[in-house]
């Protein structure tokens, strides 16, 4: 019994020698591969870089990326426009509401509407738009200035509304460029028959990424510019309405006394009809 067992035993330990022996030999290539591996993707990451990635997509990424850089810098333009445009300074001229107030108390229609064409803005707009309607009464001066003010937001929101556009046109962009990128990779893939490995196939999926990327990056900046100028003007013109309602205060109150005046009298006691008279006598 103790022959047998010592067999066992002997033969056991010659395993795990034998197995040690080859874990021993395995380890350091596969540290080798490991290091070789790390090195050509450090070397392939210095030598390429980003431009690496960008020419990776072929021509037509590189078209999808031209267009993507194109609609950034027109974003980019209106931002700024916007910016130095809506200004309460270009929107409202200081002084020019209490000015031409002053004018209308005193009954200077014509150097108000002089003051007014001076200062070109789109409160001077309304203004104007007010006064050319003053022989109609008051009713017909209000109507005028809500379809003035109406019309100078619409002239404001037509330029914002650019950056909306490109904000949703941009991921578009880089979606298509990213759907035309994983077709060509795996067309390539189809075209070697199967042959290519997994590395190949993530080479060619995150350089079709690139253009999505990129599309995000142009897009998320133009719709928060386009959100926060939105409420800017919406701000201004709240503002504007009320300060030619201000303006125009003096009119309106003119505009209630005469009508007052005028219902007072229209509200008298009767006047009785002549007496007939008597029939002459013949």
């Amino acid at each position: 019994m103790d022959r047998p067992a010592n067999r066992l035993l002997s033969r056991v330990s010659l395993l795990l020698i034998a197995a040690c022996v080859q874990a021993g030999t395995a380890v350091p290539a596969w540290a080798n591969n490991n290091e070789a591996a790390v090195g050509a993707a450090d070397e392939a990451a210095t030598t390429g870089g980003f431009w690496a990635v960008i020419s990776s997509g072929g021509w037509f990424g590189g078209l999808i990326l031209l267009t993507l850089v194109v609609l950034s810098m027109l974003a980019v333009y209106l931002i700024i426009e916007q910016i130095m445009t809506l200004r309460k300074g270009e929107v409202m001229p200081r002084g020019l509401a209490d000015e031409v107030r002053q004018l209308l108390a005193q009954g200077r229609m014509s150097d108000a509407d002089k003051i007014c064409r001076n200062q070109p803005s789109p409160l001077s707009f309304v203004l104007l738009s007010g006064l050319s309607e003053m022989d109609f009464g008051w009713q017909a001066m209000e109507k005028a200035m809500e379809d003035a003010v109406g019309e100078q937001a619409a002239k404001l929101y037509r330029k914002i509304e650019y950056l909306s556009v490109i904000g949703n046109l941009a991921p578009m962009c880089g979606l298509l460029g990213t759907v035309t990128g994983m077709i060509f990779a795996f067309q390539q893939v189809a075209a070697s028959q199967g042959l290519a490995g997994a590395a190949d196939l993530a080479e060619g999926i995150y350089s079709a990424l690139v253009t999505t990327v990129a599309g995000l990056i142009v897009a998320i900046p133009s719709l928060g510019a386009f959100a926060v100028l939105r409420n800017r003007i919406d701000q201004l013109i709240a503002e504007t309405a009320y300060m030619a309602q201000h303006v125009f205060t003096p009119v309106r109150r003119r505009a209630s006394k005469v009508g007052a005046r005028g219902g007072t009298a229209a509200g008298g006691p009767p006047v009785s009809p002549p007496a007939p008279r008597p029939p002459s006598g013949k």
